[in-house]
């Protein structure tokens, strides 16, 4: 098998990983300003390819073309309409960078049949996003279809880091990883569970905080906090919680590996993310819901899943290779 081919492969994935990030970090944006409906069509935006950036650019009667549409009060806003079309672009990017790691995954047809099926995998799961997103729009921001687009995003994000994972075994198997007990590795499943469910608390949050923000028209954000629901308060106790348990992981990595070993170093990057989450969770709730806040915490949250998956399959593979 061609080196440079493989090495082309697995640059192709870092890149799909970032751009699916990247995507979820624009869709956090894009619901924290409330700009979901700055594009109220799809995949055209106000019937254009490029959308205007003047209301002056649209028919004269466009709200009543979108109010016959199913979307009453609609109102051109050009920050909102080019933050949610930027959002766009950033997915269809993503799009074309999970076809080429489709298309040069066929290398590992006589290697390894499985890279190429999951790679193929993942775009049609790209391609059902984009599907999902057009729903989005359609249902005029319902907030499960919202949950559901973001949680599709999870499972590609895991998919991806799995195929490339599952490229790399070889390279994986070569470190050392015997002094990690098996409970450590155990504990860290378990942290991935709680992170999912921590995850699916705050989607019923951000449910509630859609419906909030909505009924306060996107103002007075330091209000919002006393319409809270109980389940916000669990989520919040919860973290502290997860950062425990995955501290208790990373210590052990800190005892069981090098310095320069590639899970302590995951280890450190998983125990900033969490604070770092944590520390945007605490600006939320106590400095007044500020916006650019939302989506950092939205991140984050995504973020410690696919480094708490990736750390548990090179440890896996690793283990393989201790046996």
């Amino acid at each position: 098998m061609n080196d440079q081919a493989i090495l082309n492969f697995r640059r192709l994935g870092l890149l799909t990983i970032f751009a699916v990030y990247l995507v979820i970090l624009a869709g956090g944006i894009v619901r924290a300003s409330g700009a979901g409906m700055g594009c109220p069509d799809w995949p055209t935006c106000f019937g254009r390819w490029i959308p205007p950036t003047d209301e002056s650019q649209l028919p004269a009667n466009y709200h009543e073309i979108y109010a016959q549409r199913g979307y009453k009060n609609t109102e051109f806003n050009p920050v909102k309409t080019w933050t949610e079309y930027s959002n766009r672009l950033v997915g269809a990017t993503t799009g074309l960078f999970v076809l080429l790691t489709a298309w040069v995954s066929r290398i590992f047809l006589k290697r390894d049949k499985a890279i190429f099926y999951l790679s193929l995998t993942n775009l049609f799961l790209i391609g059902f996003q984009g599907w999902l997103g057009s729903t989005v729009v359609a249902s005029n921001l319902k907030p499960y279809m919202i949950t559901l687009h973001m949680l599709m995003a999870l499972l590609i994000v895991a998919l991806v880091i799995y195929t490339i994972t599952r490229s790399q075994r070889e390279t994986f198997a070569n470190i050392d990883s015997s002094r990690l007990t098996p409970r450590a590795k155990t504990v860290l499943l378990v942290a991935i569970g709680m992170t999912l469910l921590q995850v699916a608390m705050g989607t019923q949050v951000r449910e509630a905080v859609d419906f909030i923000s909505h009924e306060h028209s996107y103002i007075d954000r330091q209000f919002w906090r006393d319409d809270f629901p109980i389940i916000f308060y669990v989520h919040r106790s919860f973290s502290s919680i997860i950062l425990l348990t995955n501290f208790w992981v990373f210590w052990k990595l800190r005892q069981a590996c090098d310095r320069q070993s590639l899970f302590l170093r995951t280890g450190y990057v998983l125990i900033g993310l969490i604070v770092t989450a944590i520390l945007a969770g605490v600006t939320l709730d106590r400095l007044g819901m500020p916006p650019v806040a939302q989506p950092i915490h939205l991140l984050m949250a995504n973020l410690i899943f696919g480094v708490q998956f990736f750390l548990y399959m090179g440890l896996r593979y690793s283990a393989v290779n201790q046996r």
